[in-house]
């Protein structure tokens, strides 16, 4: 069982790791070559299973806020956090060039720090894998969604078979055996592992959709450093 010390400590290594990557990691999402499509392709992938704007949205483990900031231009009310120092700095850059931008502000994924029923629509973009104690968190959306809320996650499945391939120093270091033990779907072989998680919270309607045009830039373009080609899913539930 996790204790409130063991979680703060895996905490503490997950946010250190991601304000390392952020600067890395923001270039990447922001690659002038693929922009315009990632951009295009990534509105269609939310935009299909998002309730229509305006609406109250909570995207958690924003990271660097490129979901937030496309969520925000498609006209929802955006609010999201992050526990990443060096991630929010990279997403307070982006919105400050828009009109409208997403509130961004420092939380924690597993316990957000709002009302109940304060939202009509939660979403993450790869949290799911790296979220500690994700029953947990999956039972506290579902009370901050308002009466048929949607739940809106995407991931894949990085790391079936173990963690221990040849990473970056900074990974090995701070996703150690403590932190890995914490990650419960880390190592989840099927993305319908992660939809068991959702339905086993009470969330309805749970369904998993390739996204086939994310794969297909990804094959055009390439991915991140360190990564492989990976068909990735959009998971979707309601409250």
């Amino acid at each position: 069982m996790t204790t409130p010390d063991t979680a703060a400590t895996v905490q503490e290594k997950l946010n250190e790791y991601w304000t390392l990557r952020a600067p890395e990691y923001d270039a990447y999402q922001q690659e002038p070559n693929r922009l315009e499509e990632n951009n295009r392709a990534w509105s269609e992938a939310f935009a299909a299973a998002l309730p229509e704007a305006p609406a109250d949205v909570l995207d958690l483990g924003t990271g660097s806020g490129y979901v937030a900031c496309l969520l925000a231009a498609m006209g929802h009310r955006v609010t999201a956090t992050d526990l990443s120092a060096g991630m929010l700095e990279q997403a307070a850059k982006h919105a400050a060039d828009m009109v409208t931008p997403p509130a961004f502000a420092e939380g924690d994924a597993v316990a957000p720090d709002f009302a109940e029923h304060s939202f009509d629509a939660i979403t993450n973009r790869f949290l799911m894998w790296t979220l500690r104690e994700p029953d947990v968190a999956l039972a506290n959306w579902r009370r901050l969604l308002r009466p048929g809320g949607r739940l809106v996650v995407v991931d894949g499945t990085w790391y079936p078979d173990g963690m221990d391939g040849d990473r970056t120093a900074d990974f090995q270091r701070l996703y150690d055996a403590p932190v890995r033990e914490s990650l419960t779907l880390a190592t989840a072989r099927t993305i319908d592992e992660v939809a068991d998680r959702i339905a086993a919270a009470g969330f309805s309607d749970v369904e998993v959709t390739p996204l086939e045009a994310i794969l297909e830039l990804d094959k055009k373009y390439g991915v991140a450093p360190n990564h492989e080609v990976v068909l990735l899913h959009r998971i979707t539930g309601r409250a």
